[in-house]
């Protein structure tokens, strides 16, 4: 997979219309969106996760592809909610009742986190509605870094052992019925075989609740975690095996005739995405030598949350690499942008980060000390 999206050319040409800023291609997300689709079997739906990257570029590319829409707020059902009547999903652990009611009013199947879900949209409904409910598993992938949480103690949903207790109150309702299972418990996984055998728990978790329930599933969402590389020589996600795995599952339970759906957002978005900063010093100190950019921590915040840096090249330039440690620009030894490899820099040079479509903008701290806010910039 090729770390960054375009080419040297582009991005100075970019660069020159003011840094810092986060360069997209449009046509590497399209890219990305079809070949995942080609690998998958039919009976799978694809719903981005907007959360990854909210923009109104990237999520018209999709919905014109075909793709559903994972919201997590009002926000983003707002964004989408024009772009694909009849194929968003509202999840998230926290919803406020006008959030619940909006989502009512624009028919979006609803991930309900637990009994409070289920009771308020009692209250709040006019009529029949069908929900999934996501539920917190007891076994699958555990993640490296608990972005959504492994299989610990967790916000998100119901676990899993407390799941009879729930559906036996959940027999009380009149206007919601659980119809579908939702489990989300894995982020940027890059071995199929590990995804894989979350899913074949999902599956057996769904086949359960089908019998408790007593009617058939309308679907089951894997959720998402579908991960990239962020380094050199770093394996790729192969979503062929995924899609092939996926098709001897469903094989094998066969009493399951849903849907099934995926959350894509990190996979789809992440490699269209460059971030680009100017050098404003250099400085070697006691045998570190530190690169200081345009923007650190309050642009990009996942090395920070990870540990992991973005890959890093310095654009137009070449020579012996050395070891540097990117810094930003804050009043803080948090802004770190990672431990990386580059040519003897100085002020002015361009830096690119690679892998900087998903989690970046939006998931920033761009108020934080006032700098300037990154432009972004998209290329077909």
């Amino acid at each position: 997979m090729n770390l960054f999206s375009l080419d040297d050319a582009a991005l100075l040409r970019l660069a020159e219309g003011g840094t810092p800023l986060f360069a997209y291609s449009l046509g590497a997300a399209e890219a990305q969106y079809r070949r995942l689709r080609a690998a998958l079997p039919a009976r799978v739906r694809l719903a981005y996760a907007v959360k990854a990257n909210p923009h109104p570029e990237l999520l018209a590319r999709f919905a014109a592809l075909g793709a559903a829409f994972d919201c997590a707020s009002a926000g983003e059902l707002a964004r989408v909610r024009d772009l694909a009547p009849g194929r968003i999903f509202y999840a998230g652990p926290g919803k406020r009742d006008e959030e619940l009611r909006l989502a009512l009013e624009l028919g979006v199947r609803i991930q309900a986190e637990g009994w409070e879900d289920l009771e308020r949209l009692e209250r709040f409904a006019t009529g029949p509605v069908a929900v999934n409910l996501r539920v917190h598993p007891a076994a699958g992938v555990e993640e490296a870094s608990r972005i959504i949480g492994g299989t610990g103690p967790s916000a998100f949903g119901v676990d899993e052992e407390d799941l009879p207790a729930l559906l036996a109150r959940a027999q009380g309702l009149r206007r919601v019925a659980i119809r579908g299972l939702h489990v989300f418990a894995a982020s940027n996984e890059r071995d199929a075989s590990r995804l894989l055998a979350t899913h074949a728990h999902v599956l057996a978790m769904a086949r359960d609740l089908q019998a408790r329930l007593g009617v058939p599933l309308e679907q089951v969402d894997l959720g998402g975690g579908l991960g990239i590389p962020y380094a050199e020589g770093e394996a790729e996600l192969d979503v062929e095996a995924l899609g092939r795995g996926l098709e001897t599952l469903l094989g094998a339970h066969p009493w399951f005739t849903g849907q099934l759906v995926l959350e894509p957002g990190r996979y789809l978005a992440g490699p269209a995405g460059v971030y680009l900063a100017r050098v404003t010093r250099v400085k070697e100190s006691r045998g570190v030598r530190f690169a200081i950019l345009e923007g650190g921590v309050n642009h990009l915040l996942r090395p920070l949350l990870t540990g992991q840096p973005f890959p890093a090249r310095a654009v137009g330039k070449s020579g012996p690499l050395r070891p540097a440690t990117l810094a930003g620009p804050l009043c803080t030894s948090l802004d770190r942008l990672g431990d990386v490899a580059l040519p003897e820099l100085v002020p002015g040079d361009l830096v690119a980060l690679g892998m900087a479509g998903a989690y970046g903008f939006t998931e920033a701290m761009a108020p934080f000390l006032s700098h300037p806010v990154p432009r972004e910039v998209w290329e077909a």
